[in-house]
C-alpha cells in the first residue's frame, strides 16, 4: 500500500527543521520524524544569506526524513518568514456609474489592482483585505450593495526580492520541489491563537533567536505584521560580551536567565559560576539580561497601530524559545500597557508524537506543526526498493513538478498565507501576458472592423459616390425603358 505524509520545512536562525507527519479522520495529527540540522552557518536572521551552505542542509534533511520514512519525498511544505517581512496598507479606489451593484469582477479588480503596486526592491508575498468602503460604510463583503464609489482598503506582505529569489533558488538547487510555500507568521497564528483572540483583538509575539516576529490581530483580520531584528541571541551576544564563550553565555541565559527579578529578591553578594575558574555578580548578569529584554519589549509593543491599542481584549500571546524565561509574562506587564498576557507553549490541535522536541511543549515547534497541519497533499512519493541496486524509479506522484501545472488566479490564494513559488509566479505572468496579448487583438480587430465600416460609410455618403450611384441607376432606368 503507498505510503502517505506530509513534510514541512522551517528555516530557523539557529536551526532548520524538518517534520513529516500525517493526518488523522479525528484531525489529529501523529508526527512520524523530525530532524534538525544546524543553520547558523547558512540562515541569519531567518533568511538565507548562503545559497550552497543551505542547499547542503536541506538536502540533508530530505536524506535523513527519507531514511526514516523508508520513502522518497516528492514535494514539501516551506514557511517564509525572517528579516524584511512587513506589512504596507494600501487603498484602491473605484469610481462607479450612480447605483452601481458591487459585482463580485468589481472586487477582483480591485484586487489585481492592488497586487500590481510596485514597491522598490520588495515582493508583495499576500495581500490581506481589511475592509471595503461602499461610499460611507465600510463592509467586509461589498458584493450586492449600491454604490457610486468603491474603496478596497488592503494590507501587503513584503519581503525583498533578494532574500524571496535566494530561498526559491535552494530549493532548486537542491531538487526538492515546494508543494506549498506559506508565510510562517500566519500559519503559527492559526495553529495557536483562538478564534476568540483574533476576533477580540491580540497581539502575537514569536520570541526567536535573531529575530522576534510580531502579528496584530482584530476582527478576524491581520491588521499587521513587522519582524524585529532582535531575539534570545542578541540577549545571549549581551553577555558573552563579559568576555565570555558564545557557548557559555548561552547556558548561562538558560540557567539563569530571568524576564524580570524583583529588586528585593536580588542577593549583591551572589556571584554566578561561568566556568571553573570565573564567575559574574548576580546583579550584573540580571541587569544585561533584563536591559535586552525590555528593548526587545519596548520595540514589539512600537509595532502595535495606535489604532488597536486600546481593543486589544485577547491581550498579548507570547510563543517561540523566548517565550520559555522564567518571568517572561511580568516583563512584559511591566513593559506595556496590557496586563493579560498569555504564552502558547503548544499548538491548539492534537498531536500524537514521541519525540522530546514535540513533547516538551516549549513553544519551539509550534511554526513548524502550523506548517504541517497546513498541508493537504501527500508528499510521499516511492518506497525505497530493497533490491541490490536500490533503484527507485520515479516518483509514484509524479514529483512536484506536476505541482500546480495551471496557475491559480492571485484572489484565489490572497489573505491565505499562501506565497507563490518562483516558478509559479512565472507561470501566472506568462498566462496573465498571453491573456493582455489575447485580449489586445481582440480589441486591435474590433478596432479594425469599426474603422473600415466607417470607411464604408464615408464612401457611400461622399458626394462622388452619391454621384456616381444616381448615374448608375439613371442608365439603368433608361435601358429599362428602352427594352
Amino acid at each position: 500500500m503507498p505510503k502517505e505524509f506530509i513534510v514541512a520545512i522551517e528555516l530557523g536562525s539557529s536551526k532548520m527543521t524538518g517534520i513529516a507527519g500525517k493526518k488523522n479522520l479525528d484531525g489529529s495529527v501523529s508526527v512520524l520524524a523530525v530532524v534538525k540540522e544546524d543553520s547558523t552557518s547558512c540562515i541569519r536572521n531567518g533568511v538565507v544569506y548562503n545559497i550552497d551552505k543551505t542547499v547542503v542542509c536541506l538536502t540533508n534533511i530530505i536524506k535523513r526524513l527519507e531514511t526514516t520514512l523508508k520513502a522518497k519525498i516528492s514535494h514539501v511544505y516551506v514557511g517564509v518568514g525572517g528579516q524584511s517581512i512587513r506589512s504596507v496598507r494600501n487603498v484602491i479606489v473605484k469610481e462607479l456609474p450612480a447605483d452601481t451593484t458591487v459585482s463580485t469582477e468589481m472586487i477582483n479588480e480591485l484586487m489585481d489592482a492592488n497586487r500590481i503596486q510596485t514597491y522598490p526592491d520588495q515582493e508583495i508575498l499576500d495581500a490581506v483585505t481589511q475592509e471595503y468602503r461602499v461610499d460611507q460604510q465600510y463592509q467586509l463583503d461589498p458584493v450586492g450593495i449600491q454604490c457610486n464609489r468603491l474603496e478596497g482598503n488592503f494590507l501587503n506582505i513584503l519581503w525583498r526580492k533578494t532574500f524571496y529569489r535566494n530561498l526559491n533558488k535552494c530549493f532548486e538547487q537542491a531538487g526538492i520541489s515546494i508543494a506549498e510555500m506559506y508565510l510562517a507568521p500566519l500559519a503559527l497564528a492559526d495553529s495557536v491563537l483562538t478564534e476568540t483572540e483574533k476576533r477580540s483583538g491580540c497581539v502575537l509575539v514569536d520570541l526567536g533567536a535573531d529575530t522576534t516576529t510580531v502579528s496584530v490581530y482584530f476582527k478576524n483580520i491581520l491588521r499587521h505584521l513587522a519582524v524585529i531584528p532582535l531575539g534570545g541571541s542578541n540577549i545571549t551576544k549581551d553577555i558573552a560580551s563579559m568576555q565570555i564563550e558564545e557557548h557559555d553565555a548561552e547556558n548561562m541565559k538558560l540557567k539563569y536567565g530571568c524576564a524580570f527579578t524583583d529588586n528585593s529578591d536580588i542577593d549583591n553578594n551572589l556571584m554566578l559560576n561561568i566556568d571553573q575558574e570565573r564567575s559574574i555578580e548576580s546583579r550584573k548578569f540580571i541587569d544585561i539580561v533584563e536591559g535586552r529584554l525590555q528593548e526587545i519589549i519596548e520595540n514589539v509593543w512600537f509595532q502595535v497601530p495606535n489604532e488597536y491599542v486600546d481593543k486589544l481584549l485577547g491581550g498579548i500571546v507570547l510563543t517561540g524559545g523566548g517565550s520559555n524565561m522564567k518571568n517572561i509574562e511580568k516583563a512584559f506587564r511591566n513593559h506595556t500597557p496590557i496586563e493579560k498576557i498569555r504564552v502558547a507553549k503548544f499548538v491548539n490541535f492534537t498531536v500524537n508524537s514521541s519525540n522530546n522536541d514535540i513533547t516538551d511543549h516549549n513553544g519551539m515547534m509550534n511554526t513548524i506543526l502550523g506548517l504541517l497541519e497546513k498541508g493537504d497533499m501527500n508528499c510521499a512519493g516511492d518506497e525505497f526498493s530493497n533490491d541490490l541496486f536500490g533503484t527507485t524509479g520515479e516518483s509514484s506522484n509524479g514529483g512536484g513538478s506536476d505541482l500546480h501545472k495551471t496557475p491559480r488566479s492571485l484572489n484565489e490564494i490572497s489573505g491565505r498565507g499562501i506565497v507563490q513559488t518562483e516558478d509559479e509566479k512565472k507561470k501566472a505572468e506568462e498566462a496573465a501576458r498571453q491573456a493582455a496579448e489575447e485580449e489586445a487583438e481582440r480589441i486591435r480587430q474590433e478596432e479594425a472592423a469599426k474603422a473600415e465600416l466607417i470607411r464604408q460609410q464615408k464612401r457611400e455618403n461622399s458626394l462622388g459616390h452619391k454621384v456616381v450611384k444616381g448615374l448608375k441607376s439613371f442608365f439603368t432606368k433608361m435601358v429599362e425603358e428602352e427594352e
